[in-house]
């Protein structure tokens, strides 16, 4: 039997898949437009009533006069029922409402509001792509189906839930919304990165390293992706001059799972694989959108650059992550790390392998994480603020439903994660949200009423972290509450806020912020101590994350939500991850560096440190950090 070329079997199964993907592509928009049930010779098969009917010589049946440009299913009629009967309910969606009729899907809505709503599957319920929160109105809707198993709580694929109860109203999300976005990041300007690309063309041939990988097309392009547990931000950097050509950022889908890193744990160990899928589809989603606005093919990106906390990342990679939800905390690749098995814990995959939409060579890359829960993401963080080459001790606090904290210099780092939750992005909050539009981002007391500012400057809808924190300390400037999150009013439980807008704050509320808020001290102070730096010898806090960036830093001091730093030795740094994402993208020298200085961090398990207890219930208190 002739010996098998590996080279030359590579080669042309690669030719296959660029092939059968470019008719994938190709049906998939096609489909958008064409109706299924128009045949080759334009004539109508489908056996209900269509408005683009049109009846022709005897015999021969209908003909479809559908464009095939505009999307058909709207001028499809059904046997729904009679809809005479004015319904007294509606459907409102990013404050768009509509009348209620019978016999309709959300989906269904989502097209008459004009809201767009993922989907691959021509809405049988098999792509999972789908999935809305119902905020209000779950009982006005038909049961879930079996192809709904996998949701939980007011979680409905679109296209299953059909609206029986059309007098009562109903209120859905989808769950890919694109929040107020950090489009800059603010680095290290003194040193410029030297650009040396893993990938690089010469003579119309497109190298990743030395090896050949496609022919030159115009552009070379690389995805800088840091996936957040609340949300993904995106670069599209252009490799041949290291400028960031486009940036997205959109709310992490996998919510439906749950808001915090452990509840994700909990749902990918019952239903495997429903957390990556939803998250791929909406990243191939952006990649596509990217490609129609820049005018590029996807077979133009040549490598991605993948950061994240453990969980996020191992999620993306196809990892089983539940060993990171059990003692001692640590992800499947660290233990194989740990034992010797692996040189790092990078991974390194092909985007066709992860069903990624790009070039079907293209190669993803993630950082290496540095111990337990924090992750590449902070790994990236310390690249963009440049720690290896810091002499004098900095601090780096990561604010999100996990915060990291890392104190240190190029000699020594000290790094731990505070599961803080998601109370500062909306969850377990009465009248919490993420920053959208119309999400209150501070608060002032004027004697008699709060005053205040939307993202926007839209009709307050909630309050956003910032906002959250605007209120506390507002509440404990004007002695409106104790340090122990008690209403100057004992027997007060609920403060109307906004009255006019029903929007309130509770001592339940109160209580919930004081815990997240516990841990992000409890983060903070114990790297601290552990590395022996008092807060005011701190030479710079970087802070980053969007939720930071917006955060007032006098009100975050004064209810101990950040340590003590001298304000002007803080340094908002916006989405730190990406940027250094970013640069590992572009630097070679910048990957090595990484590589190099994770293995030396040292990294505390906070529950472990004797006092941690005493500590947490110090920090649960609305006072500055001693």
């Amino acid at each position: 039997m002739k010996k098998i070329d590996k080279a030359e079997y590579e080669k042309r199964l690669n030719k296959i898949t660029q092939i059968f993907e470019g008719l994938v592509v190709h049906a998939d928009e096609q489909a958008t437009y064409r109706c299924p049930y128009k045949n080759r010779f334009d004539h109508c098969t489908a056996k209900f009533g269509c408005r683009n009917q049109r009846k022709i010589d005897e015999g021969t049946g209908l003909l479809c006069v559908g464009d095939d440009k505009l999307d058909y299913r709207s001028a499809w009629e059904t046997d729904a029922p009679d809809q005479t009967a004015e319904s007294q309910g509606t459907i409102t969606c990013d404050g768009k409402v509509y009348q209620l009729t019978p016999g309709k899907t959300v989906f269904d809505y989502a097209d008459d509001l004009t809201v767009q709503v993922p989907t691959s599957c021509f809405r049988t319920g098999q792509c999972h792509e789908c999935i809305v929160e119902i905020k209000r109105g779950m009982d006005s809707l038909q049961p879930p189906n079996e192809a709904e198993a996998f949701l939980r709580d007011n979680y409905r694929l679109a296209c299953q839930a059909v609206v029986l109860d059309v007098d009562k109203d109903i209120e859905f999300t989808p769950l890919r919304r694109t929040p107020r976005i950090l489009t800059h990041t603010v680095t290290n300007d003194d040193e410029a990165l030297e650009l040396n690309p893993r990938v690089t063309h010469s003579d119309g041939v497109v190298y990743y390293k030395d090896e050949p990988v496609d022919r030159y097309r115009g552009h070379l392009y690389g995805l800088a992706i840091d996936i957040g547990t609340t949300t993904v931000v995106a670069n599209l950097v252009d490799l041949e001059n290291g400028k960031t050509v486009s940036v997205s950022s959109f709310e992490n889908p996998q919510r439906f799972g749950g808001s915090d890193i452990m509840n994700r744990i909990s749902y990918d160990g019952e239903f495997q694989g429903e957390l990556r899928r939803s998250l791929i589809a909406a990243l191939n989603s952006e990649i596509m959108e990217m490609c129609e606005r820049h005018n590029f093919v996807r077979q133009e990106i040549y490598e991605i650059v993948v950061v994240g906390n453990t969980t996020m990342r191992d999620i993306f990679f196809k990892q089983d992550v539940q060993s990171i939800g059990q003692k001692p905390y640590k992800s499947l690749i660290e233990h194989e790390y740990r034992d010797g098995i692996r040189s790092t814990t990078s991974l390194t995959e092909k985007t066709r392998r992860l069903g990624i939409r790009a070039n079907p060579k293209a190669m993803v890359y993630s950082l290496p994480l540095i111990a337990s829960h924090v992750g590449a993401d902070v790994a990236a963080d310390l690249i963009a603020v440049d720690i290896a080459s810091q002499d004098e001790v900095i601090m780096l606090v990561d604010v999100g439903t996990n915060t990291e904290v890392v104190v240190g210099n190029a000699n020594r780092m000290v790094a731990a994660s505070c599961p803080a939750g998601p109370a500062f992005e909306g969850g377990g909050i009465e009248y919490g949200m993420p920053a959208y539009p119309g999400a209150i981002e501070s608060v002032k007391w004027n004697g008699s009423e709060f005053s205040y500012k939307t993202i926007d400057a839209e009709t307050p809808q909630g309050l956003c972290g910032s906002g959250l924190i605007s209120l506390l300390a507002e509440l404990r400037r004007n002695d409106q509450m104790s340090p122990k999150g008690v209403f100057a009013e004992r027997k007060q439980r609920i403060i109307p806020l906004l009255p006019e807008h029903g929007i309130t704050f509770s001592r339940e509320d109160a209580s919930n912020l004081a815990q997240a808020k516990a841990a992000n001290y409890c983060g903070q102070y114990i790297v601290l101590r552990h590395f022996g730096c008092a807060p005011e010898n701190i030479t710079k806090l970087f802070l980053a994350g969007g939720f930071a960036n917006y955060v007032n830093l006098q009100d975050a001091i004064e209810i101990g939500f950040l340590a003590p730093v001298p304000e002007a030795n803080v340094v908002k740094i916006g989405n730190a991850a990406v940027a250094g994402a970013t640069a590992v993208l572009l630097s070679e020298k910048k990957r090595s560096t990484v590589e190099a200085f994770v293995k030396n961090i040292e990294h505390i398990e906070l529950e472990t440190t004797p006092d941690f207890f005493d500590i947490f219930v110090e920090g649960c208190q609305f006072k500055p950090m001693v």
